[in-house]
């Protein structure tokens, strides 16, 4: 029998290479965050990407923070980014790495590199730096400081560190090259003076190291084999490998690119999110209508039905947009053969069985999921009075309608035959109570054969239905017109959420817990709020819908 060929990624291959020629013992991944808002879907491409890697190659996979900036770093931040990393199942063996730890280890690789002759302390503004950098078809020209002896700048950067200067006022430059091809290594700023307190380091530090500094000291410290990162940090691998080279450090770390995702119809950038949360355009950063991780969650998606979409979108080193019904596509299929079929009645209408017992209720059989033939089966209560959906009657119906309406009969799901005989209508016309007269002999379960009918409608019994909340969900901005406006605010969709207060359902889902996902019959997937429920009065969020303009590749 012959063993089936595993296709590898191109990162992949690189690995396999290494370890080959002896460059690493072991592997060591990492996802490094910036702490300044909450993670994204792409985000959770490259955590699984990371640590499905060191999982494969029986290694080892970090989490940890890039806390540099601590203008906009936050503990709210760290803590989510651990929530989401631990949700989706990344294990970092419950050890957390922040750069800000590093803070003395990169002062004195600073050090280091002044006393090699390859940093000096620069009085040029930023934008002096900026204007003597050049541009892409024109080298840049060295700043007036950068021939300081190793002496001053040794007795400079310390003064710096001592706070004996304003902030701006002074820069620790690398000395590079000001007329290389790649701007980052015209003689890239790696040390700025900046009086802020840091979420970690309190008010220890007034100068901070830049991220291109930062970022591969922290991962040569930490034995990271293989850097992977997305494609706009290609060009600043050279500076990547520029610092680990100058620093000495030995088996230094392979910096890696690929591909970001893109998701149409999406909003991922942090300012816009940010935005819109600060504005009250969603309820926070984990509002479902977002794609955060939080929000995915809230949501109702699943971290298998992520793992799954990373699988279907692959590793690649272009770049292209991923359209959003193949994230809608793997939560059906994941939630398909596990979620509960309830029955739920979102725009409820009274229908009243008038040849019915009155104060008789009897219960019924249904199955919990037809997909699953060893889910079971639960109890259901019957009446006289129903709530069924306000679609599924129409008084004059056009052709091939084969729900209610006078004169027809139709299967009322696991119960019995029902024919319309009339309806009742408010002031301005509209249908408030539906009557019908049922047939005893067409029970649930009777084989009854003697007679068809084309349409089968779900409904909810009027005595103990539960009231609750349920709020259905459309992308957060207008699929025609495109995610930004011409003057770059965001094409609002005010579509884009629809709460439906007192929809009619099951008597046992007003027990449902947040986090409990199902599937409300021709309704789609639901899932209990974490934020607004409470309980006994549970709110619904609409997952996802249950038709799929996705078609998956044969």
């Amino acid at each position: 029998m012959e063993e089936a060929v595993v296709s590898k990624n191109f990162i992949e291959q690189i690995i396999d290479k290494d370890l080959a020629e002896g460059k690493y013992v072991k592997i060591v991944t990492r996802f490094p965050p910036e702490p300044n808002g909450y993670l994204h879907i792409g985000h959770a491409k490259s955590i699984l990407l990371n640590y499905g890697l060191a999982k494969e190659y029986n290694g080892q996979f970090n989490l940890r923070f890039d806390d540099t900036n601590p203008t906009k770093e936050k503990t709210e931040f760290v803590d989510s980014i651990v929530k989401d990393v631990e949700w989706l199942g990344a294990d970092f063996r419950g050890e957390v790495f922040f750069a800000s730890n590093y803070f003395d280890q990169m002062y004195e690789a600073a050090v280091k590199l002044i006393k090699k002759g390859k940093a000096y302390v620069c009085d040029l503004s930023a934008d002096e730096i900026r204007e003597y950098r050049g541009t892409l078809t024109e080298p840049g020209k060295n700043s007036p400081y950068r021939d300081r002896s190793i002496e001053e700048n040794l007795a400079l950067f310390e003064a710096m560190k001592n706070g004996e200067f304003p902030d701006g006022s002074k820069v620790l430059r690398a000395k590079i090259d000001m007329s290389s091809p790649n701007i980052n290594m015209r003689d890239p700023v790696i040390y700025r003076i900046a009086r802020m307190t840091h979420h970690n380091t309190g008010d220890k530090w007034c100068i901070y190291p830049m991220y291109d500094f930062a970022h591969p000291i922290e991962d040569a410290i930490e034995g990271v084999t293989h850097s992977i990162c997305t494609l706009e940090f290609e060009d600043h691998r050279p500076l990547y490998d520029w610092v680990v080279s100058e620093l000495e450090y030995e088996n230094p770390p392979k910096q890696i690119e690929f591909a970001k995702l893109y998701l149409t119809n999406v909003i991922t950038g942090k300012r816009y999110i940010k935005a819109l949360v600060e504005d009250g355009t969603v309820d926070g950063w984990d509002d479902p209508r977002l794609v955060t991780i939080a929000s995915l969650r809230r949501r109702g998606f699943t971290p298998e039905a992520l793992k799954k979409f990373m699988e279907l979108i692959g590793v690649s080193k272009s770049q292209a947009s991923v359209d959003y019904a193949m994230l809608e596509y793997v939560i059906r299929e994941d939630l398909k053969p596990k979620a509960k079929r309830m029955m739920a009645v979102l725009d409820p209408v009274k229908l009243v069985i008038d040849n019915y017992p009155e104060g008789q209720t009897e219960e019924f059989d249904i199955e919990d999921n037809p997909d699953d033939p060893e889910a079971g089966t639960r109890k259901i209560t019957f009446s006289r009075e129903l709530y069924i959906e306000r679609e599924d009657f129409m008084e004059e119906p056009p052709k091939k309608y084969f729900r209610l309406f006078p004169g027809n009969e139709v299967r009322l799901k696991s119960a019995y035959f029902v024919k319309c005989t009339g309806f009742e209508k408010d002031e301005d016309g509209n249908i408030t109570v539906i009557h019908c007269t049922y047939d005893p002999a067409t029970r649930s379960g009777n084989n009854f054969t003697e007679r068809k009918v084309k349409g089968t409608i779900h409904w909810v019994n009027a005595a103990d239905a539960a009231n609750c909340t349920v709020r259905l969900y459309e992308n957060l901005v207008d699929e025609e017109k495109g995610k930004l406006n011409e003057d770059g605010s965001i094409n609002f969709n005010p579509d884009s959420l629809t709460v439906i207060e007192n929809a009619k359902l099951e008597a046992s889902l007003k027990d449902a817990v947040p986090g409990e996902s199902f599937q409300f019959i021709r309704n789609g997937y639901f899932c209990v709020d974490s934020k607004d429920s409470a309980p006994g009065a549970p709110v619904f969020n609409r997952i996802v819908s249950l038709k799929s303009s996705y078609k998956p590749a044969q």
